[in-house]
């Protein structure tokens, strides 16, 4: 490819009030309005009229900026050029939106949740967003740590990767036959634990995901709460367990699993090859085959309350270690505290030095291959936090944390409206990550006309994704089907 004129040829003018590059927000912004979204926000947002008046515009303002790529607050400029103000009203300046947001404090991002888990559930309502969530949905959750720099960041501190930033929590919902979508979000700070705030957020989460259709309306269909070792607590699986949801835990290697483990005999480990390798975090290598087992009468917590003793399943998958000898010895599982040796120390040493032990305490229906396999799945959520951090928390913009938060608030919203459009527009956005949505179906140049009264979109021709959009503005814009 290469430039069709010389160097001279070639000029540009910036004078064509009636070019927008983003004519995919149109639909996309319609069937914000179709969910409600701006009556969400005016019944459930009470913010001070000084810098938080009109959040019924500023709200879906925000979100479509982001859905058009906006990763900061002066990227909102993009909504207000050319003929934006034709195809839209009112769109606010970029300081204006960034008052707004400083506005916040945590009771407000709060009801900013209450906005973003209802306009989660008029989605799956009005689009194929959950399809088959009423038999089987899989809740995750996660945090990761967004890097921040300078000092003015209120939060911002070192946690466990070693990175300044501040630490967003996320969890998602799926279905074995819809992409993911976010159902609950928590800012916090940098330094904190991952499992800090876990059990109120998981709680959150899977309330919006039964309200979007997870399990069904009489609750029948089966919900699987999935989560790695740093959320292995009594609160989280407890908070699961009140809604009548399954849990698949990563189990930390404590002693009472290591012992647990330990007494599993030979004969019952089952060979399982992987269609596609999957990758080893802590021998830092792929893996194409594994052994797995499981404790069918496992005990967790036993070091609390009774009243807090958790039952289950355990289930185990090992790898054969590249290098034995390097090993270092696991933690004494048959030592109990008055130092008395309560089980085989030298068969655990052997083993744990053979192999590398994976443990997962479930309480799933689901058969040990089917249940190993689901959770493994669980890594789905990493997905999510890169399309998100490749989109509106590239950055976290404000100096003030609350700000940030109510930010991350609405990029879950400009997501999961990103990931409805897709549902409507073809089987491959369906499934896509919002940065191909955003460039197939949202970030089309278009040129406005009016005729017979009625605004155009004029857009280039032979655009290679023209059914899908066509499908989409016809879905939010299009005249109403005939009853």
């Amino acid at each position: 490819m290469r430039v069709s004129h010389s160097p001279g040829q070639v000029s540009a003018v910036f004078d064509d009030p009636n070019l927008v590059s983003c004519a995919g927000l149109a639909p996309v912004l319609a069937l914000a309005r179709r969910c409600g979204l701006a009556g969400l926000v005016a019944a459930k947002l009470t913010l001070p009229a000084k810098g938080g008046a009109n959040a019924h515009l500023k709200v879906p303002g925000l979100v479509a900026g982001m859905v058009a790529g906006a990763d900061s607050i002066d990227d909102m400029d993009l909504l207000r050029y050319g003929g934006m103000d034709r195809l839209f009203g009112g769109v606010r300046a970029p300081s204006t939106m960034g008052t707004f947001l400083r506005t916040f404090t945590f009771g407000h991002v709060r009801q900013l949740d209450a906005v973003a888990a209802g306009m989660l559930g008029e989605l799956a309502v009005r689009t194929p967003l959950l399809a088959g969530a009423d038999k089987v949905a899989y809740v995750d959750i996660d945090d990761t740590i967004k890097a921040t720099h300078g000092h003015a960041k209120q939060g911002a501190g070192f946690g466990y990767s070693g990175v300044k930033g501040l630490n967003a929590l996320i969890a998602i919902v799926s279905t074995p036959l819809s992409a993911p979508v976010i159902c609950a979000t928590r800012l916090r700070k940098g330094s904190t634990n991952s499992a800090r705030g876990a059990a109120r957020l998981v709680a959150d989460a899977l309330v919006a995901a039964k309200a979007a259709g997870a399990g069904g309306p009489d609750g029948s269909g089966l919900v699987v709460l999935r989560a790695d070792s740093a959320f292995y607590n009594h609160d989280v699986i407890a908070a699961a367990r009140r809604v009548k949801v399954r849990f698949s835990i990563t189990a930390r290697m404590n002693p009472a699993v290591s012992k647990a483990i330990t007494a599993i005999d030979e004969a019952a480990w089952t060979p399982i090859t992987y269609p596609n390798a999957v990758f080893d975090e802590t021998e830092q290598r792929l893996i194409s085959d594994a052994e797995i087992a499981e404790v069918g009468d496992f005990t967790a917590f036993t070091s609390k309350a009774k009243s807090k003793h958790i039952g289950g399943r355990l289930i185990v998958r090992r790898v054969k270690r590249l290098n034995p000898t390097s090993t270092p010895k696991p933690s004494k599982a048959g030592t109990n505290k008055a130092g008395s040796d309560t089980g085989s120390d030298a068969r655990q040493e052997e083993l744990f030095a053979a192999y590398r032990y994976h443990a997962v305490f479930s309480d799933s229906p689901l058969t040990l291959v089917q249940a190993e396999k689901t959770h493994r799945a669980h890594a789905i959520v990493e997905q999510v936090i890169a399309d998100l951090k490749n989109g509106p928390i590239a950055h976290l913009p404000s100096g003030s944390f609350q700000a940030n938060a109510a930010w991350l608030v609405l990029a879950a919203i400009a997501f999961n409206l990103t990931r409805a459009a897709g549902c409507l527009a073809s089987a491959f956005h369906a499934k896509a990550t919002t940065a191909t949505i955003r460039t197939h179906l949202i970030n089309v140049p278009a040129r406005l006309a009016r005729s017979a009264r009625q605004l155009q979109l004029h857009l280039p021709r032979r655009w290679p994704w023209e059914p899908a959009w066509t499908q989409l503005f016809d879905a939010t814009l299009g005249p109403p089907t005939a009853t």
